[in-house]
């Protein structure tokens, strides 16, 4: 148009100028020629304007709506951090609305921890170090929650002068791939750290690698260094134990075969030093080929030498207590006592034939049975059950042993028995059973019996010999004693019955001295079978004129001695008398020779304050004494006045009868 415009204003020009008119018509065309290429080129000119302005808005259209429809992040920054604009996809993935994140700056919205990145990554990019940027982040959501994510982006820069302007980041939520990585790799670290500890090394073998590769452990386990032993997929067969190859290579035969799900097997492979260690090597083929070879197989090797060796211990060990054990069974099958062992529950789990013989109950029908019904002790004095105790948890358990023990059999007979229970403890101090073990006492308890008689009993009269009767008159001095102690209330001489005899105070007894008379004479007309026929005689007469609950006693030779527990001094001369009257009474004949006797006696009471047994004897006897000096066959009360030195003077009573 600018030409055009020239053009006329040259024609008018030159038509002032006086040209001819042929030459101001060639202007005139050349001016409306120039015109109309310029319209031409102007039309040209605003179609191309109108066209690149349809590109542009289709492709900003594009571009919005491929940044509004993201699925993922992108925002637009400016170089001072500040965020220009977003999508929706990367406010979401924050928790914010558009408006709020688009009022921060990157350096607000990341986590402290990786600022410096973003720094770097700016001063990189306005440096013209870099034009493009690839890295992961972590931000930090609205509630404060990180969040990991990986960004992509470029630096838009002025076409003219190459100054940035701007940044379009393309920001990827990567959170849940970097969580399941964290978890894959605690995982890892943990199985590693497993198998380490546990002594277990691994073995990968590929055959598209060329070979077979160890794990650290594996090759530590045998001495050598990591990757020594790579490659090679038959060598670990020669570091196999000669005797061992063949079990190795049927189990590894029968996993190719697929007749077994894993390769398992024990063997010991040789050391570098040469020693040989025992392991445990696991296996699965988990890819084959098209026609079933191996393509590649994992297992793991453990360490199991210590365990050999423990089971090597182990076998000896059994070997020996089974032998202990089979002498154990045989010496208790042999001993003459009976042994019955039950468990914790009290069941019987052991009767040699001796218990079996007492018990009279087999060992197959008591076996498993509560010891109850095979054996039932009771105490031969009470009656009662003698309980076999458990012993606590952590007690010493010591055992219990009893001579009094009577065995009740299921056929209601009964023996004797001494047993010993003894608990059994482990080495926990945990009760783990009893052991029983007793013996038919029968014999022995009746010889005891008889024993304990014959100490304490005359073997011509069957009374209580001295040393019995002078235990049992301690006794009954030493109650009296305490009994006159707790009574303080009564009288002093005691009371008066409803028949006008003197009671003894509360402990008070009498005690007899009976001597016999003419007895010498018996001896010696008749000899000594005669006296210990009288003797005998005299004991029963005594015996049958008093009560039950007196005592009557042989102190020796033909004096005897009674204690009358009813201790009025009136109800002694009572007795005292009743005694004379049955021993005169006897009709005592030897050899076709009547002998006739009597007895002189000496009383005193027994009570507190009377003195020691000696001094009550000694009176008894002093009044023995008088008895005879007044006749004989006479009762004579002792003086309690009379002291022990001046009783013991007297002469021998056996010179005065």
């Amino acid at each position: 148009m600018v030409v055009g415009l020239v053009a006329v204003l040259a024609s008018i020009l030159l038509s002032r100028l006086e040209l001819g008119a042929e030459a101001l018509k060639l202007c005139l065309q050349i001016a409306v020629a120039m015109i109309a290429a310029s319209l031409f080129l102007t039309a040209l000119f605003v179609r191309q304007i109108v066209e690149d302005r349809r590109q542009i808005g289709e492709s900003e259209q594009r571009f919005r709506r491929a940044m509004e429809d993201s699925a993922i992040g992108v925002a637009i920054v400016g170089l001072d951090g500040r965020i220009l604009q977003t999508n929706p996809a990367f406010a979401t993935m924050l928790g914010y609305s558009r408006e709020e994140i688009e009022a921060l700056t990157f350096f607000q919205i990341t986590h402290p921890d990786d600022l410096q990145i973003g720094r770097d990554t700016m001063i990189s990019l306005k440096e013209g170090k870099i034009d493009a940027f690839h890295f992961e982040k972590r931000y930090l959501r609205k509630d404060g929650t990180p969040v990991w994510a990986q960004l992509a982006g470029s630096v838009i820069r002025d076409e003219d002068s190459g100054r940035p302007l701007y940044l379009v980041s393309q920001i990827e939520d990567i959170d849940a791939r970097k969580q399941s990585e964290a978890r894959i790799a605690e995982a890892e670290t943990r199985w590693n750290f497993a198998l380490a500890s546990a002594g277990q090394g691994v073995w990968d073998l590929d055959m598209r690698k060329g070979g077979t590769t160890y794990s650290g452990t594996w090759v530590k386990m045998l001495g050598y260094a990591d990757g020594e032993l790579d490659g090679d997929p038959d060598r670990w067969l020669t570091m196999i134990h000669p005797d061992d190859r063949e079990l190795v290579a049927e189990a590894d035969r029968a996993h190719l075969a697929g007749e077994t799900p894993f390769f398992e097997a024990e063997f010991r492979m040789r050391h570098k030093d040469g020693h040989w260690v025992w392991i445990l090597d696991r296996g699965k083929a988990i890819e084959r080929d098209a026609v079933g070879r191996l393509i590649r197989a994992i297992g793991s090797l453990t360490d199991i030498t210590q365990r050999k060796e423990a089971e090597a211990r182990l076998i000896v060990s059994a070997a020996m207590l089974a032998d202990e054990k089979e002498r154990l069974r045989v010496t208790l099958q042999s001993i003459g006592d009976a042994v019955i062992c039950t468990d914790a529950e009290n069941r019987v789990t052991f009767m040699n034939p001796v218990a079996e013989k007492l018990t009279g109950v087999t060992s197959g029908e008591a076996l498993g049975k509560t010891l109850g019904h095979v054996y039932w002790a009771v105490d031969e004095e009470t009656g009662q059950r003698i309980g076999v105790a458990r012993a606590s948890t952590g007690g010493t358990g010591p055992a219990e042993q009893n001579s009094r023990a009577v065995l009740v059999r299921r056929d209601d007979t009964r023996c004797s028995i001494r047993q010993v229970v003894s608990p059994i403890m482990n080495e926990r101090a945990e009760f783990c059973g009893l052991v029983i073990v007793f013996q038919d006492f029968t014999d022995a308890r009746a010889l005891q019996r008889q024993l304990a008689y014959a100490a304490a009993h005359d073997a011509l009269t069957g009374l209580a010999n001295r040393s019995s009767f002078i235990r049992t008159m301690e006794e009954l001095v030493d109650r009296s004693g305490k009994a006159d102690v707790a009574d303080t209330t009564g009288p002093v001489g005691g009371t008066t019955n409803s028949a006008g005899d003197t009671t003894g105070s509360i402990g008070e007894h009498q005690f007899m001295f009976v001597d016999l008379d003419h007895f010498k004479l018996v001896n010696d007309t008749g000899g000594h079978a005669a006296g210990d026929a009288l003797l005998k005689r005299v004991a029963e007469a005594i015996r049958g004129v008093l009560g039950p609950e007196d005592i009557v006693a042989r102190l020796g030779g033909d004096e005897f001695a009674v204690i009358l527990r009813s201790g009025s001094a009136a109800s002694g001369m009572i007795a005292a008398r009743s005694i004379i009257d049955a021993i005169r009474s006897l009709n005592f004949t030897w050899d076709g020779r009547a002998h006739s006797i009597g007895a002189s006696i000496g009383l005193a009471p027994i009570r507190a304050g009377c003195g020691e047994v000696d001094e009550i004897i000694a009176r008894a006897d002093a009044a023995c004494y008088a008895a005879k000096a007044a006749g004989r066959g006479c009762v004579s009360t002792a003086d309690e006045d009379i002291k022990a030195d001046e009783t013991a003077s007297p002469k021998p009573l056996a010179a005065a009868s």
